[in-house]
């Protein structure tokens, strides 16, 4: 397949070739015929990609805000590092597409293949959709006109929440591609309506729709205008579609509104309100969440769960039904909006249109290329390469934030061979993949795994896979390395130990590692020498400063994530375990207990380990406290000495004879080390973590989240 990326970082708008997306549970595949340029949002996003980085930070003051808390809890170089790969990941663009269904995943009820339906998509020749995000064409609509279905939802919902009536006075401000759907919507329910442009060419459409216009840019006042539209009365509502940084527009519709009139913002305007317009005519102001009930919700857009149209009428999936009917009845007319059509292999030219000619409104995209070669689900990223059998061969499983900005760049700089990189959508895998010399890009692991040319494979997906997949690879014969968790729940960590046992069954097998790299880091290391030269048991406190996360997010999903506790705060199970040097006896915890108000999660818990030897410690894993706190904090008290470590960057010791600190510029959680420690263990034929640590932790880690959630 081809897909269209915008990098945030340098600017370029490219079309990028990688291996076909699988068809998962309730999701469709979508040969793509047309897609619309949403002229707004694109452009936005394009000149941002352009802007300089201090002009990408003006823009977004808030996210400034973030760096310079991260700058004093990490430190200046990792912080710079981490903004460098966030504006490094390339952004698909679009989110109009039209095209017919050439596959369907399980759970899916409603669609067929061969079904020609419109979805928000992106722009690429094949797409994977969840199903609740598609809606099928009727046979009275062409695909062009189908590919503004998706906008139309965009004004629909803000009409919708404006609640307007038959008869009743509403002005558009901004009439662009939504703005001036929206204007139809409004004349089809009955409305008079009023444009407000700058644009004549865009209001002269505008005028065909049957609306009146105002032209601020001759001299045209707004306010004076809409007053004048409604009769003295001020007008009943106010649908802003515009995008600017003025806070004008928002001014102006509470000037011009009657008293109890609606304001309802869809564009992205400046919002520094005037009290007094507000409170005198006691206006309502609400912001139009894209297409409707249903967005942002993951239960609803990924998992496939539907509302009630009993209790939720309009959905998301019905907004695109609606605006369809439209279409189908000859109410929505786009016809006029059609600007512009490039095959999709001149993207390029189609944005420097957009970015050139500000007078532009419907950009489609045409997509004629072979169906069949769209399906390919292997990308050659450059020239394979003959590797020995004493060589560390790996190909990756993911190609998410943390591996591609923490693990893949650490086991290239270890040393590591890289073969294939495997992921679901098959983009990053190309992006990533090319950038770290990766041979292909993949979306199908069985023909990694079958694969004679690679000997390892690191796993880096979600939590509820890891075991899945370490399974799969062991039994394969691949020597494995997972991002944590190894398991989210016993049934999974006993199916791993028997593909463990059984791939080492007859002597000699493959070796299991987990990514638990903080007992590598430099300062870790440092205390456990320390530690060493003490035959006496040792006390523990170690606080994770981790920060909120919201319960609705996928790490707080037992059956996706296992919760944080599993997902994270084995972390540090394993570095107690580590620094004690002896094996877990005794396991207590306790969380927050249930208080209004506040969200009953296990992210804010204690948890109290007993150690062989007579050692303990306390973890104290805790989402509500300061971010300018250490977000990591290790103390260590044996014979009469301290040890206190914060962010893996300043050590202090306390009494400890001949040391005092030892502190880097750079925060360093041992990831290149734990990376060069499982490579050379392969090389030696010794596990950098003993096997059986990796399974105690594992299973410690879910015995205290079960605790915890028995409470």
């Amino acid at each position: 397949m081809k897909q269209i990326l915008q990098d945030m970082s340098q600017g370029t708008t490219s079309i990028v070739e990688a291996p076909a997306p699988i068809c998962s549970a309730h999701h469709l595949l979508i040969n793509t015929s047309t897609s619309l340029v949403s002229a707004g949002t694109e452009r936005m996003l394009v000149g941002f990609g352009k802007a300089s980085y201090l002009k990408k930070a003006r823009q977004q003051p808030e996210k400034v805000k973030m760096v310079l808390e991260k700058v004093q809890t990490d430190g200046l170089m990792t912080t710079i590092e981490a903004v460098q790969s966030k504006l490094a990941q390339p952004l698909p663009l679009g989110y109009c597409n039209v095209g017919v269904v050439s596959a369907v995943g399980t759970d899916v009820d409603g669609f067929k293949v061969g079904d020609r339906v419109v979805s928000n998509g992106p722009h690429a020749d094949l797409v994977k959709v969840p199903k609740n995000l598609c809606a099928r064409i009727p046979e009275e609509v062409d695909d062009e006109s189908a590919s503004f279905v998706i906008v139309g939802s965009i004004g629909l919902q803000g009409v919708r929440l404006a609640q307007p009536t038959l008869g009743e006075a509403f002005v558009v401000i901004g009439v662009g591609l939504i703005g001036l759907l929206t204007v139809q919507l409004l004349c089809a329910q009955g409305c008079r309506v009023l444009a407000i442009d700058f644009d004549e060419s865009k209001l002269k459409i505008a005028r065909q729709f049957g609306a009146l216009t105002c032209n601020p840019g001759k001299g045209e006042d707004p306010v004076s205008a809409g007053m004048n539209f409604s009769r003295g009365y001020g007008v009943d509502g106010v649908i802003i579609t515009a995008s600017t940084k003025s806070s004008d527009p928002v001014t102006q519709a509470a000037r011009m509104s009657r008293k109890r009139g609606r304001i309802v913002l869809v564009g992205v305007v400046g919002l520094e309100l005037n009290r007094a317009d507000f409170y005198e005519k006691e206006l309502t102001f609400q912001v139009s969440c894209s297409y409707g009930p249903g967005r942002y919700d993951q239960a609803y857009e990924e998992k496939g769960q539907d509302y009630p149209v009993g209790f939720v009428r309009w959905t998301e999936q019905r907004n695109f039904e609606a605006i369809l009917d439209m279409l189908a009845s000859g109410q929505l007319d786009v016809r006029p909006l059609i600007t512009h059509r490039f095959a999709f292999e001149e993207a390029s030219l189609a944005y420097q249109t957009l970015t050139e000619d500000m007078g532009c409104l419907g950009i489609l995209l045409q997509y004629r290329s072979d169906v069949a070669s769209r399906a390919v689900r292997h990308v050659e990223l450059r020239p394979p390469t003959k590797f020995n059998n004493q060589q560390v061969v790996m190909g990756f499983v993911g190609a998410g934030n943390y591996a591609s900005r923490m693990l893949i760049p650490a086991f290239k700089a270890a040393g590591a061979h890289f073969h294939t990189i495997v992921t679901a959508s098959g983009i990053s895998g190309v992006v990533h993949g090319e950038k770290a010399g990766f041979t292909k890009a993949s979306t199908d692991m069985d023909a990694m795994l079958s694969s004679s040319s690679l000997n390892t494979v690191a796993i880096v997906t979600r939590h509820d896979t890891h075991a899945f997949f370490v399974s799969k690879a062991l039994e394969a014969g691949k020597n494995v390395f997972v991002e944590k968790p190894l398991a989210i729940s016993f049934a999974e960590l006993d199916k791993v130990k028997m593909a463990y046992d059984k791939a080492h069954k007859s002597g000699r097998g493959p070796q299991l590692m987990i990514g638990f790299n903080r007992r590598f880091s430099p300062h870790i290391q440092k205390i456990k020498s320390l530690l060493q030269a003490v035959d006496q048991p040792k006390s523990f406190i170690m606080t994770m400063n981790a920060g909120a996360i919201p319960a609705n997010h996928w790490t707080q999903d037992n059956t996706v994530g296992g919760g944080r506790i599993i997902g994270e705060a084995c972390h540090f199970i394993d570095l107690m375990r580590f620094l004690a040097g002896s094996k877990i006896v005794s396991i207590q915890a306790r969380r927050m207990g249930d208080t209004p108000g506040i969200d009953i999660t296990e992210d804010k818990a204690s948890i109290t380990l007993g150690f062989e030897d007579g050692s303990f410690g306390t973890i104290l894993y805790l989402a509500n406290g300061a971010a300018s706190f250490p977000k990591e904090r290790i103390e260590v008290f044996v014979a009469g000495r301290t040890l206190q470590l914060d962010n893996f960057r300043k050590l202090k010791g306390y009494g400890w004879p001949g040391f005092s600190k030892l502190n880097l510029w750079k925060q360093d959680k041992g990831q290149n080390a734990c990376s060069a420690a499982f490579l050379r263990g392969l090389e030696q034929g010794s596990s950098a973590i003993p096997v059986d640590e990796i399974f105690e932790v594992a299973g410690v880690s879910i015995q205290v989240a079960e605790l915890l959630r028995s409470q």
